[in-house]
């Protein structure tokens, strides 16, 4: 009976495997070294033992390695998480990287390499081995420190830079490629992530929710591997490369409640094929080129080992970490590890880097991996040295630098929070918008046009993504928050800058629109894109297309934060009530008030500031719930409600002086009060589904007209909307919180599952 070649391969590759790495683990040496060690031993280079016939069909096994590898760092990208450690990832990664890259390249040329070589070489060394520094922390015992989970979070940002560098690297490699092909390369890159992680994070999560009970452990390896390999071509069919793909296939599960069990169902998949990938790379080591190259893996791996604990520290400490911390994360990132072996894959595969280079950074990296337990034993005794040779005022100035309250004094909050809701709504709605554009160019015109008339294809293409951008259109372009209103009352210095914002916005939507313009109508002169944009943002902003953006916004936020809401629902029991996060405090109107006289709707706190008028008392009469068009005199009695934040922010608007009454609405609802008929209550009360108001819009549900209440928040599926817009739609399962009168409260009190608290002062 005939064996086929590849059996007796995977024969001779996993049983050496095997027993090499039962040796390396009985020593406490990692794995990896031991998969490499038995690739060598399997390889033409080493005859004394079996060797593998059927090189193709490994190296094809092998791509599936980094294929599966890279969906399982996927796994590991939870947002959330990553949201924890905040900057210091981003920062310190960005710097370590992009200064050991330098070095890496400089080292290449002195050693006499090409060009190429010496920027894939930086590339190679910019990145440390996530799993070797993993098993060391777990065999240290080290793992939970916090320089550790600072040093995991770091490594993560390495793997989407690493990820990043790749797609430019197979970019620039192409030597025709010009700067305008680069960036247009790059726009597609950030649209194809923005549009799956959106449609992800909107589909994947409800899908999950619905049909995971009903799967077992076979069906999610199949279901989440067959995800992987659909994102892989999906990526390679718009040019990019499979590993990119196979990275957001698991970035997309990743802030999900079945992350786990997605990763402990195709663990043994991963382990089997990453494995192969691993022998790969011990069977690509040639003895004479390590022999012949050894004064460059030499001087490679101590300028790996170096650069990295220089770099990483300046990047921890630049990111506001103290410097004992910087220096012990700088001692664990030393080894170049499994990313780097997939970037000399990529070069050799495109042909632009020299093979000899593969087994030198092999060899190097073997350095360095035996050289990181060492390190991270020693940190203590390296802080302690480090601490000595530095001079004081160097470390005067880096423990100041380093302070919490530095930090407060040189950074303007507003203006942060400012930049970064900026950012974040430009790069998420700005991309979705310029994706779809480019979705409708690239895609769905060129489909239709064979079909059907060209005029009727352009038509609807252009109708597509004209629908997707006026649904972007209206958060992309909406300004009405807190801190915004508050720094331009502030200074007029402030107005300019916040004005090029507004700018840069109405950019993003003008180049969203003009895409498909140009592409099937050919205009290129500005006043039929004005008129256009003028349009997007007058429906953006309709009743019909908020409702509807609402919907997607909330199960959006709901899917993002689904694991982290199970999370801190296991761990704290429940979620915080809307009770807790709202706060009140009341004050008497003086007689130089600049807004005595107005009416409430005319002062438009609610849209500038986020608070709310809920009560008035004038003299011995008292107004629950005060009506739009009252008239605000001097000597009332304003009773606002809002977040704290919103309510510091008020009352600094305001001048009202020493904020000294300050309380949460459960504080406030808590405290007893005489006249029940003028108190204010809160309730939540659970929709049905039955109700008048259920499957409307908040401003149709006539609770406000009919019940003299007003819905203060709603609570979806564990996800909570605080003073939610009125075009927000009630839904059957929510949870509404509603404020008013105690006597107008107490009618849905008694129709609800019970009375949370009544008021108050």
């Amino acid at each position: 009976m005939h064996v086929p070649q590849l059996i007796v391969d995977l024969a001779i590759m996993l049983s050496t495997a095997g027993i090499v790495t039962i040796v390396f683990r009985k020593l406490k040496l990692p794995v990896i070294l031991g998969y490499i060690l038995a690739g060598f031993m399997i390889s033409p280079f080493f005859p004394l033992f079996l060797n593998v016939a059927s090189e193709g069909s490994i190296e094809v096994l092998s791509e599936i390695g980094v294929i599966v590898i890279l969906f399982h760092v996927g796994l590991e990208f939870d947002i959330n998480k990553l949201a924890t450690i905040g900057s210091t990832a981003i920062i310190s990664a960005f710097v370590k990287m992009s200064l050991t890259m330098g070095a890496g390249y400089g080292l290449g040329l002195l050693l006499g390499l090409s060009v190429m070589d010496s920027v894939f070489l930086g590339a190679m060394l910019s990145i440390s081995s996530t799993v070797v520094i993993q098993k060391c922390f777990e065999e240290q015992g080290l793992s939970g420190q916090r320089f550790t989970g600072l040093v995991m979070g770091s490594l993560v940002m390495e793997d989407i830079f690493g990820i990043l560098i790749m797609v430019l690297l197979s970019t620039f490699s192409v030597s025709s490629v010009s700067g305008t092909e680069v960036a247009v390369k790059l726009m597609l890159m950030a649209s194809y992530l923005v549009i799956w992680l959106m449609l992800g994070i909107y589909i994947i999560p409800t899908f999950l929710a619905k049909t995971m009970d009903h799967i077992d452990n076979e069906i999610i390896t199949v279901a989440s591997l067959g995800l992987c390999f659909l994102m892989a071509l999906a990526a390679s069919s718009l040019g990019f490369s499979m590993e990119l793909g196979a990275f957001i296939a698991g970035s997309l599960i990743a802030g999900t409640r079945h992350a786990e069990k997605v990763e402990k169902a195709t663990e043994g998949v991963k382990n089997l094929f990453g494995s192969i990938f691993f022998l790969s790379v011990g069977m690509m080591v040639e003895p004479a080129v390590i022999s012949e190259r050894w004064t460059s893996i030499v001087p490679i791996a101590i300028v790996a080992v170096c650069a990295k604990f220089v770099f990483a520290i300046i990047g921890v400490v630049l990111s506001g970490q103290d410097l004992n911390t910087a220096v012990k994360a700088g001692t664990s990132l030393a080894p170049i590890g499994e990313f780097s072996f997939i970037i000399a894959s990529l070069g050799i595969s495109l042909g632009v880097i020299d093979e000899y280079l593969y087994p030198v950074i092999v060899s190097a990296s073997i350095l360095t991996i035996v050289l990181t337990p060492v390190l991270i034993r020693k940190s203590g005794s390296i802080v302690r040295l480090i601490n000595r040779i530095l001079p004081n005022k160097l470390i005067e100035i880096i423990n100041d630098y380093t302070s919490d309250d530095q930090d407060e004094e040189e950074k303007d909050q507003e203006w942060v929070l400012i930049i970064k809701s900026f950012a974040s709504k430009s790069i998420l709605y700005g991309g979705m918008m310029v994706a779809a554009a480019e979705f409708a160019i690239r895609i769905v015109y060129p489909a239709l046009a064979g079909s059907f008339d060209d005029t009727a294809a352009k038509v609807f293409a252009t109708s597509l993504a004209y629908i997707v951008i006026v649904v972007f259109a209206g958060p992309l372009m909406d300004f009405h928050s807190v801190n915004f209103t508050h720094l331009w009352l502030e200074r007029m210095a402030n107005r300019l800058p916040l004005m090029m914002l507004v700018v840069i916005k109405l950019g993003v939507l003008g180049l969203a629109a003009y895409l498909p313009l140009r592409a099937f109508w050919g205009v290129k002169v500005m006043i039929p894109l004005i008129i256009v944009v003028a349009v997007i943002i007058l429906l953006g902003k309709s009743d019909i297309i908020q409702t509807y953006y609402l919907q997607l916004e909330t199960r959006f936020l709901r899917n993002l934060n689904e694991k982290t809401i199970d999370e801190a629902e296991e761990e704290f029991g429940r979620q915080r009530w809307l009770d807790e996060d709202y706060s009140i405090f009341s004050f008497f109107v003086p007689e130089d008030a600049g807004y005595e006289g107005q009416t409430i709707e005319g002062l438009d706190w609610g849209r500038k500031l986020s608070v709310y008028v809920v009560k008035l008392r004038r003299g011995t009469r008292q107004i629950v719930l005060p009506e739009a068009n009252t008239r605000i005199k001097a000597g009332d009695k304003l009773y606002v409600i809002g977040d704290e934040s919103s309510l510091i922010t008020f009352h600094k608007t305001l001048n009202l002086g020493e904020l000294t009454n300050l309380r949460t609405l459960k504080q406030f609802m808590d405290t007893g009060y005489a006249d029940t008929e003028n108190a204010l209550a809160c309730i939540p009360i659970k929709v049905r589904g039955n109700e008048k108001f259920a499957g409307r819009p908040i401003k149709y549900s006539r609770i406000r007209s009919r019940h003299h209440c007003w819905i203060l928040g709603i609570q979806r599926k564990g996800y909570a909307v605080t003073m939610p817009d009125a075009n927000m739609l009630i839904e059957k399962g929510d949870i509404l919180w509603v404020i008013g009168q105690n006597n107008n409260i107490g009618k849905l009190a008694s129709k609800s599952l019970g009375k949370r608290g009544t008021h108050h002062d």
